[in-house]
């Protein structure tokens, strides 16, 4: 006696004829759950209102929905500041992409060469020039972008004295006019922006003797 096989089928209920405010198109199937697709897997999948999937070929939909969910998430944190490897996984699992589809976001990432932990490094370092920091934050930054250390002495090798830096922060906090209060609390302001305490003693002498001589330039 033969038993007929029987497979589960779920048909797709309506699909958006236009993307949402993310780029994706809301599936709606006749069980009552949602997915939000990006075009590319709509597209892939040939999906539309009233198509019928067997169990297995829904299973492999969710899989590749997620997986897409991943990279362009993935592609936007990029695109809004510079990351590591380990930061962009770490991230995009704190958004809700699965440790999986995450990890693969970060190597299609690479694979197209828009991580580079190298780059990333220099940025940070970079930045942390630009803004007055002092060596100690750049390490503190590259620590919590996950830079691996393998980096850090190359892009730090070459980090430049910031007395001048120092200057312009104690002339804009301090002005002409300060007590001895103010300098302890201008010191743990850069103290805690990484500079030593030596070279805030240093920037604190020359602006010392700059008052002292009427004189606003190095």
């Amino acid at each position: 006696m033969l038993s007929a096989l029987t497979t589960s089928m779920m048909r797709i209920e309506s699909l958006a004829a236009q993307p949402d405010r993310a780029g994706r198109y809301k599936v709606c199937l006749d069980d009552g759950s949602v997915l939000r697709l990006y075009r590319q897997t709509v597209e892939d999948f040939g999906l539309y209102a009233g198509k019928e999937l067997e169990e297995e070929k829904l299973k492999q939909l969710r899989v590749a929905a997620g997986q897409m969910s991943a990279k362009m998430r993935a592609v936007r944190i990029v695109s809004a500041s510079s990351v590591s490897k380990a930061d962009l996984e770490r991230r995009l699992v704190q958004k809700g992409e699965t440790a999986a589809d995450a990890k693969q976001a970060v190597s299609w990432m690479e694979e197209l060469d828009l991580l580079d932990d190298r780059k990333t490094a220099q940025q940070v370092v970079d930045r942390c020039i630009g803004i007055g920091y002092g060596l100690a934050r750049a390490k503190q930054a590259l620590y919590e972008k996950k830079i691996p250390k393998v980096y850090w002495d190359e892009v730090l090798a070459e980090y430049p004295d910031q007395t001048e830096k120092i200057l312009e922060f104690l002339r804009s906090r301090l002005g002409e006019r300060w007590e001895e209060r103010d300098l302890r609390r201008v010191s743990d302001a850069l103290l805690r922006r990484g500079h030593s305490y030596g070279q805030i003693r240093k920037a604190l002498q020359i602006y010392t003797d700059l008052q002292e001589e009427d004189e606003w330039q190095i």
